[in-house]
């Protein structure tokens, strides 16, 4: 583990899959750090000091300086602390890695948390449709990083990059919808095999089996938000 890093504190909440592709990356940089939970229903005053703007988490704080937002807080990290990179050398694939990363974010993560937090079924799976349709680009992404497999099986080839901490840190959810909703992300070989492949291989590092979050744990998360918001959608 590196020992030089100086002091580092990570502000999370279990259930986000943010705070965990920050702490998978840590954990891969072999960095020490101090883990806090916050109570997002009352959040705490270094919490709102350190993240004014969004109020969120995660945050990194290192020596003291704060830094927000987990895309950001990953290549923060993997510029202040020594190898393995996440990121490639090579600017070409740096920028290749970052535009998938945008994309998994963009394009699949932002309509799941509106499917995660809508108020009817019509409504959820019209959301998931669009999931499981960015799912089809991710696995034409990941073709592309692995040369359709010849290079390893993880976005960043023969060893875990940028992309499968982003991606990563959804783990558990993947596992989790298939349980609650049906919807195999990542899981159909007939469609996604790369994807499906990397889910299996990701799931196997030291790092996942350490931080990932336990899937019953998050099925039953998953069911308290649709509940709430169903009740929500029915009161208004």
């Amino acid at each position: 583990m590196a020992g030089d890093e100086g002091e580092v504190t990570v502000l999370g909440h279990w259930g986000s899959p943010f705070v965990t592709r920050v702490r998978l990356a840590l954990r891969l940089k072999g960095v020490r750090y101090e883990y806090v939970e916050e109570d997002l229903r009352s959040k705490s005053d270094l919490l709102l000091r350190c993240n004014p703007v969004h109020r969120a988490v995660p945050v990194l704080i290192h020596r003291g300086r704060p830094v927000c937002e987990s895309q950001a807080i990953l290549q923060y990290v993997d510029e202040a602390f020594g190898p393995p990179t996440l990121l490639p050398a090579d600017p070409h694939e740096r920028a290749v890695a970052r535009f998938w990363a945008a994309y998994f974010d963009d394009e699949l993560g932002a309509p799941w948390d509106r499917a995660l937090r809508a108020g009817t079924e019509e409504e959820r799976a019209a959301w998931m449709k669009k999931v499981v349709d960015a799912a089809d680009g991710l696995e034409r992404g990941l073709g592309q990083c692995t040369g359709g497999g010849r290079k390893g099986c993880f976005f960043g080839g023969e060893s875990v990059g940028y992309v499968d901490v982003v991606v990563g840190g959804t783990v558990s959810y993947v596992h989790a919808v298939a349980r609650v909703s049906g919807e195999r992300l990542f899981q159909d070989e007939g469609r996604t095999p790369l994807l499906a492949a990397w889910l299996r291989r990701f799931g196997e590092l030291d790092a996942a089996v350490e931080l990932l979050q336990d899937v019953d744990r998050v099925v039953d998360y998953v069911r308290f938000i649709h509940a709430k918001n169903a009740a929500k959608a029915t009161a208004n």
